[in-house]
């Protein structure tokens, strides 16, 4: 069922706790736009002149490295926001948001957002703990990239995202993300990621379907993201 736009408001980390009048004049912002499988909903560079809320569909958000390579760094589903940092300080978008899929967003207008928050100081401050959040998310994401060896690279990010967009199945916890995506996420070959995850098919760690990975024993790819 697509969620509404005040459901979604009220689900969401950014808002939640938040007075229901606070919910309600947030809400009252909003429209809904739809988007078709692979259309770009904003480029990196772009204006930062909304925030993004996922209704239906799923969103990939990624940035490109030297030379042009594509680097996965998110995926959003329903429920899930994307853009504060740009909404908040109207600098230029730092990094693109494609749809995986037909995809309904809800989406807050910065001036309109801004008005509002001038007047709402508990929603100020659900803002900056958000922020700090993906600040330390950040650098999370960086010192893994250079402290972890490939495997617990791997291993990480399949239950970092399975924590989050996982869904329960007989097999374990079924995460809808391809190879090549995992790939892209992790800025790794597919070759490489594929290697991996062939060897804990073999051992009955993880099951690997079109477009799916299901881990079936987590505790061993806990194991795999303490080795160097």
């Amino acid at each position: 069922m697509a969620l509404n736009a005040k459901t979604l408001i009220e689900r969401n980390h950014l808002f939640r706790g938040l007075p229901q009048k606070t919910i309600d004049r947030v809400a009252a912002l909003a429209t809904r736009r739809m988007y078709e499988d692979g259309a770009i909903i904003f480029m990196r560079g772009d204006p930062g002149d909304s925030l993004c809320g996922v209704v239906t569909g799923r969103v990939r958000i990624s940035a490109s490295r030297a030379g042009g390579k594509e680097v996965f760094l998110n995926i959003m589903e329903p429920g899930d926001a994307f853009g504060e940092i740009a909404l908040l300080d109207g600098s230029p978008r730092t990094a693109t948001a494609t749809a995986l899929a037909r995809t309904e967003l809800t989406i807050i207008p910065r001036d309109a957002f801004f008005a509002l928050l001038r007047t709402e100081a508990q929603l100020a401050e659900h803002l900056i703990q958000l922020l700090c959040k993906r600040v330390r998310w950040t650098a999370e994401q960086m010192e893994d990239s250079a402290l972890l060896g490939v495997p617990a690279k791997i291993a990480k990010r399949l239950l970092s995202l399975a924590s989050v967009h996982g869904r329960a199945s007989p097999e374990g916890t079924r995460l809808s993300i391809s190879q090549e995506e995992l790939a892209q996420f992790l800025g790794l070959s597919r070759q490489i990621v594929n290697q991996h995850l062939q060897a804990w098919r073999a051992q009955g760690w993880i099951a690997l379907g079109r477009g799916s990975v299901t881990i079936a024993n987590p505790r061993s790819l806990q194991n795999v993201t303490h080795q160097p």
